[in-house]
């Protein structure tokens, strides 16, 4: 297989991980490979990307942000 047939696999600069069982739960925040912190709502993780210098102009785009273990509204554990 050619890299011109290969599909295009997103590799955002934001993952945000599944949540973690803590008073009060978080979900821990990558920005281009590297843990920068922890959220405990989706405006932590805008916080965190203005940070880095990364506007994020939606939320659900793959291209910009990875959800691991839920999307954008989960932030409690099932």
């Amino acid at each position: 297989m050619t890299e011109s047939v290969s599909p295009h696999i997103a590799r955002p600069r934001i993952l945000v991980l599944g949540v973690q069982p803590a008073v009060p739960p978080f979900r821990i925040v990558e920005i281009d490979g590297q843990v920068v912190g922890e959220a405990r709502a989706v405006t932590d993780v805008l916080r965190a990307a203005a940070a880095y210098g990364i506007t994020v102009h939606d939320l659900d785009d793959p291209e910009v942000v990875r959800w691991v273990g839920g999307d954008k509204f989960t932030w409690t554990t099932r």
